[in-house]
């Protein structure tokens, strides 16, 4: 199984191709995400020797997270699949982001400015994951820890903003909140895998997940 990867939702870039269950990765933490990601995608082909006419699929971080950066990863994601004849698999960006952490209830929290975060827990054993709930933008007030669950690791760029406030509502319910974690494509091809006979969608179909629809109207509101 070959699977070429991309994730774009946040301030790092990466790209990561699975040749046969082995994942190889680039990364760009510049934010020049438009022109990063396709010399990232080739070097990792010429690296593994891998022609585009063998990957089976592509798969990018659907989001939440940065719009431009999201609209960079659909974009690229639908055209290598229309130009290459590929089907395309979309994964959450908060649940690659919680892959990165151990076993037990996550916490994937990521800055969506504006005072709000966006986030999901899930249930992470071994490399299955399950989503507790479903993915919300809010501000730190709105966070609930499951009730099946005790206690959440904690982990993103939220944490960075407002870690002191996640603290404060979730109390011991959040056993620690490490800020240096992102979405990585990595994991996105590591969980694209895992979704092969069902994740897959034409490129037409390879649409970003926003959560917040219109930032600039949000910006405005009270204007014309």
């Amino acid at each position: 199984m070959n699977i070429l990867a991309l994730e774009t939702s946040s301030e790092l870039c990466s790209v990561a191709l699975m040749v046969d269950g082995e994942v190889f990765g680039r990364e760009a933490p510049d934010r020049m995400h438009s022109t990063s990601v396709l010399p990232m995608l080739d070097a990792l082909l010429a690296e593994t020797g891998l022609a585009l006419s063998k990957v089976d699929a592509v798969a990018f971080g659907r989001g939440p997270g940065m719009f431009t950066g999201l609209r960079i990863g659909a974009g690229i994601a639908q055209g290598i699949g229309f130009s290459a004849g590929l089907p395309v698999i979309p994964v959450s960006s908060l649940m690659a982001l919680a892959a990165s952490a151990e076993d037990g209830c996550v916490l994937a929290v990521q800055d969506a400015r504006m005072g709000e975060l966006y986030w999901a827990f899930f249930e992470k054993t071994g490399n299955s994951m399950e989503l507790l709930g479903e993915e919300t933008l809010g501000p730190a007030s709105s966070l609930v820890l499951p009730d099946q669950v005790d206690s959440c690791y904690a982990l993103g760029s939220g944490c960075a903003a407002v870690g002191d406030e996640i603290s404060q509502r979730l109390g011991s319910g959040v056993s620690g909140c490490r800020a240096d974690a992102w979405p990585r494509a990595t994991d996105v091809a590591r969980l694209a895998s895992l979704k092969m006979e069902r994740g897959l969608v034409s490129p037409g179909d390879a649409l970003p997940v926003y959560l917040r629809n219109d930032v600039a109207r949000k910006k405005g509101r009270g204007g014309s």
